[in-house]
């Protein structure tokens, strides 16, 4: 893995909590969770409600920046046992074990659907979970609840527009995935793909009010060559899939393994009230 120099606000957390210390890609990952945390614009004291917290890498983020007066729910639908080489359950009993644990409630195996509480929240925060969602009306019914129950929402994802072509492989690759989740049923990160500005229509259709957009580095992250990978791990599953897909993906595929370029697309994020 390429040698990443690690900001200062990364240091300090893992000095402050002892998490990540000998985990070289747990660190990179942090960088960028710290760096949405600050364009989110989290303070202390906050109440927070983050909807699809994974390993709880943006969790722990989050909690740090809500201080020790603040709380943290983190809800996925996963149960404790999905995902490499840490399971959900291994990665946030770690987190739990810490100093950040008595700010952190995790809820695995939980529809938000089905999440049923009286309190509001501070702010809603989706992170990098928007493409487990297959369908659109799905992130519209999430956002529509999260009104509700949450003063703000900031929402952050891989931005397609890409702006280096070195970029151009994750987008391919994550164009492949979403293709290949329409053809055949499998529990990727990838279901499918939402552009900010559909994001932003989502978001304003369930009531909230725009309030700030910008751009956060993810050029340096590992995930695009972990997708790019995957990827080619199953293009011979595109086989059964009607001709026309199958000579678009082959497009998708010729562009993606032109060259060794395996920059990460950027973050776009979206602040709403």
């Amino acid at each position: 893995m390429k040698s990443i120099r690690l900001s200062e606000s990364v240091k300090a957390f893992l000095t402050t909590y002892k998490l990540f210390e000998e985990d070289e890609i747990q660190q990179v990952q942090l960088q960028h969770r710290l760096d949405l945390v600050k364009a989110f614009g989290i303070n202390e004291c906050m109440r927070i409600i983050e909807i699809g917290c994974g390993q709880g890498d943006t969790t722990a983020a989050l909690a740090d920046a809500a201080g020790k007066d603040g709380k943290v729910i983190g809800i996925d639908i996963a149960s404790r046992h999905y995902g490499s080489p840490l399971t959900l359950g291994k990665a946030t009993d770690l987190i739990k074990k810490s100093a950040l644990g008595e700010r952190i409630t995790f809820h695995f195996e939980m529809d938000f659907d089905r999440f049923d509480s009286s309190e509001v929240f501070d702010i809603a925060v989706l992170s990098h979970s928007s493409w487990y969602f297959k369908r659109p009306d799905d992130l519209l019914r999430y956002f529509k609840k999260l009104r509700s129950i949450a003063k703000r929402i900031c929402f952050a994802e891989w931005d397609l527009d890409f702006t280096r072509i070195t970029q151009r492989s994750h987008f391919c690759a994550v164009s492949i995935l979403a293709l290949y989740s329409n053809f055949v049923i499998n529990n990727g990160n990838i279901q499918n793909l939402f552009h900010k500005m559909q994001i932003q229509e989502l978001l304003e259709e369930a009531g909230f009010h725009i309030e700030k957009q910008c751009t956060v580095n993810a050029m340096y992250l590992q995930d695009a060559k972990w997708e790019k990978s995957y990827a080619n791990s199953i293009r011979e599953e595109f086989v059964h899939a009607p001709p026309m897909i199958q000579s678009m993906v082959n497009s998708y595929y010729e562009l993606m393994n032109t060259s060794n370029d395996n920059e990460s697309l950027n973050s776009f994020v979206i602040c709403a009230r």
